[in-house]
């Protein structure tokens, strides 16, 4: 079956491809954009994966999800797994003649997790991977490329493609992604509020202009964030200070603003994990409000608190 072309507009026709035989699966970690001044280039990727099953049939389209949005996201066409692999299929030649998907998802939806990048990034492994040669048709920047123009921005799937810490962006028609080092001894806390936001109502609140002084702080505190992340992590509380976005979105998210400003006013480098709501605080595993375990038992009641650490691997594909 023929659809018409989700890839970016001048990529070239292939040749038609053939489908593998059996399920295969992929695993996608979480990840965290911004960083706190980053806005739009920074990401992170987390230690917390979403599982893609998939397996080509002999016709019809089978979804089935479990988990994270089991019951509310939809299980046809416009699911978004599906629509990134019919998206990546298009790119390499040629649609399977039917399709079963089983999602297990521990990233949670609309909290500033990366939710939706783990979803592309994973059907476009996912259907590269059914592929014969698939690699040959589509390498990692073709799928990246992909991936960010379904996305809108790289941020997040950057670092959900590659993992790790990863500088991204857009140079007119194409992304780039450049990993960066990451201290072994950095980690991550993260404080997920009961009640999602939308990334398009938090993108709403945004003004059109912001101060000179302002952006120009937001471009000094970003890269000392990459030497903190790097190797200084002493500096992390100054190069996580924004002044760009997380404040405008605070009539979104209120209580996440004001859980930022208690734990940085006591020394903890905490900001919006990407358009929020969830709370990301940096830990270094010393003692002290920075600590691990200090930062667990400070959870807002009625609020998910996990200790995650930093995801090195990216997406990672195998057999079911």
């Amino acid at each position: 079956m023929s659809t018409p072309r989700r890839a970016p507009p001048g990529w070239p026709e292939v040749a038609v491809a053939t489908f593998v035989d059996g399920p295969v699966r992929v695993t996608v970690p979480a990840t965290s954009a911004n960083l706190g001044p980053g806005f739009d280039c920074l990401g992170l990727a987390l230690g917390l994966r979403d599982e893609l099953v998939g397996t080509i049939t002999g016709g019809g389209l089978t979804v089935e999800t479990r988990g994270e949005g089991a019951g509310s996201v939809p299980t046809d066409e416009s699911h978004l797994v599906v629509r990134a692999m019919r998206a990546a299929f298009d790119v390499m030649g040629a649609q399977p003649p039917g399709l079963s998907l089983t999602c297990t998802n521990a990233v949670p939806h609309s909290r500033g997790l990366g939710s939706s990048s783990s979803a592309i990034v994973g059907g476009i492994c996912l259907a590269r991977s059914l592929v014969a040669g698939g690699t040959l048709l589509m390498d990692d920047d073709a799928c990246f490329q992909l991936a960010a123009f379904m996305e809108g921005h790289p941020d997040n799937v950057a670092p959900a493609f590659y993992g790790g810490f990863v500088i991204s962006g857009q140079e007119e028609d194409t992304f780039f992604a450049v990993p960066s080092g990451i201290d072994p001894r950095v980690s991550t806390v993260v404080f997920i509020p009961p009640t999602p936001v939308a990334t398009s109502m938090a993108r709403g609140l945004l003004p059109a202009t912001v101060p000179h002084r302002d952006a120009a702080a937001n471009a000094g505190r970003a890269a000392l964030l990459v030497a903190a992340l790097a190797g200084r992590p002493e500096h992390l509380w100054a190069a996580t200070r924004d002044l760009l976005h997380q404040d405008y979105r605070e009539p979104a998210m209120p209580d996440s603003l004001a859980l930022v400003r208690a734990l940085r006013a006591d020394g903890v480098a905490a900001i919006v994990s990407g358009a929020g709501p969830t709370v990301l605080a940096f830990s270094t595993g010393s003692g002290g409000p920075g600590g691990t375990r200090e930062l667990m038992a400070r959870c807002p009641a009625g609020w998910t608190a996990l200790d995650l650490p930093v995801e090195r691997r990216g997406a990672l594909v195998s057999e079911a």
